[in-house]
């Protein structure tokens, strides 16, 4: 494990370092990277549509509604009615929670059929540039991945950059629900990777779902890739702001709250994503047991206390990660706050080892992966800490004991 030097002259070299960063952000891309503005999206047409709709003469409940009073409104209907719903407002039932996880699953079918149709035509679109074309071809080969059999997509929005979530076990009935929420770079064409694919949500989901197997064949877990927000694109303004996490943060409690069953959920956030964990764990419901975070810039307070959160709050970093070389600071609403290992942030601080940098810690294998999926089990007395003491096991302070 790193040893952190906290002497005057280092934290002033941060200070200065985190301002010179920002300055030359500033200078390169400005104060804000405002899209232009269009017209509803694929999404916000469904949704509207879905307001104006109707079912057996009856109106449709607020898309917005809590997940209880749309979990009751489901329920009241047949199986024709449900389904003639998922024909007409396939991306509105797919995104809305309090909806049934297998007719979310149905209507992200829908939506992904009609989306691969869009981008297959747009491949061909001689108003577009060849670079055009050829994203069109990389988006209508991604939407071919999701529509495999046998995939559950919890989520799904193909506007911009795109959103995705995906279930690996059956949430209705496990015991034990995991959610990895990733950092920068994320979005529906990272959403896997074929190289590297363990530095990708699907990867990372598919490795920590197969541990929890090893760890306790007789659990019934569920693991969700959740990249259902807008992370940062790259090292610019957005990731050394709390600006993406703060809507992340939004609809991470809106997934866990609508989450059926109360198994206990434990997140497991990697860089940018535990920004967001960060700002979302004051909020989420008393089922969230468990936060860890991995090569983490931040969670946007001094002290694990300060999350306000009864979850336990895990940390870990590789030795050879370059986040660790990030100021851990927050300046004018820049930076992400106290560095998670140290000793004075009080998380319960874990063996990473084997890693091997930022994007390796749900490799198979390495100790990291090994400590997630005891978390996720909730067999916290088997994970590996960072020090020999093994104080992260009884819990340091600031967090909810074992």
């Amino acid at each position: 494990m790193t040893s952190f030097d906290t002497s005057p002259q280092l934290t002033v070299w941060r200070a200065l370092l985190a301002l010179a960063v920002v300055f030359v952000m500033l200078a390169t891309t400005g104060w804000t990277a405002l899209r232009n503005q269009r017209g509803d999206t694929p999404l916000q047409a469904s949704l509207s549509a879905w307001e104006d709709g109707r079912i057996a003469g009856r109106r449709l409940p607020d898309p917005q509604s809590g997940p209880a009073k749309l979990a009751r409104f489901f329920g009241s209907l047949g199986e024709r009615d449900r389904a003639s719903l998922v024909r007409k407002y396939a991306l509105a039932v797919g995104n809305m929670n309090g909806a049934p996880i297998e007719l979310r699953y149905r209507a992200n079918r829908v939506a992904l059929a009609e989306a691969r149709d869009v981008e297959r035509e747009r491949m061909h679109d001689k108003r577009l540039t060849p670079a055009g074309q050829h994203e069109a071809g990389r988006r209508m080969h991604r939407f071919e991945d999701l529509l495999e059999k046998g995939r559950h997509i919890l989520a799904f929005d193909p506007e911009g950059s795109g959103r995705v979530a995906e279930v690996f076990g059956d949430l209705r009935e496990a015991e034990r629900v995991s959610v990895v929420v990733p950092g920068v770079d994320t979005d529906l064409l990272t959403f896997q990777r074929t190289h590297r694919p363990y530095s990708a949500p699907v990867g990372m989901a598919k490795a920590l779902y197969a541990a929890e197997k090893r760890a306790s064949p007789s659990t019934r877990t569920a693991v969700i890739a959740w990249a259902d927000y807008t992370a940062p694109s790259g090292l610019g303004i957005d990731s050394a702001t709390a600006m993406r996490a703060e809507d992340g943060a939004v609809r991470l409690g809106s997934l866990v709250r609508a989450l059926p069953g109360t198994a206990p959920v434990s997140l497991f956030c990697h860089s940018y994503g535990s920004v967001v964990c960060g700002v979302a764990a004051h909020g989420l419901p008393d089922r969230v047991s468990d936060i860890a975070v991995a090569g983490s810039p931040g969670m946007r307070v001094e002290k694990a206390a300060q999350l306000r959160t009864g979850a336990r709050v895990w940390a870990m970093r590789d030795a050879d990660d370059w986040i660790q070389d990030v100021p851990y600071l927050e300046l004018g609403g820049l930076g992400h706050g106290a560095d998670p290992v140290s000793a004075g942030f009080g998380a319960r601080v874990l063996s990473a080892a084997g890693a091997k940098g930022h994007a390796g810690y749900f490799e198979p294998g390495t100790a990291s992966l090994f400590n997630f999926a005891e978390i996720g089990v909730g067999a916290y007395r088997s994970v590996h800490c960072a020090h020999e003491d093994g104080v992260c096991r009884t819990g340091s302070s600031g967090t909810a004991a074992a």
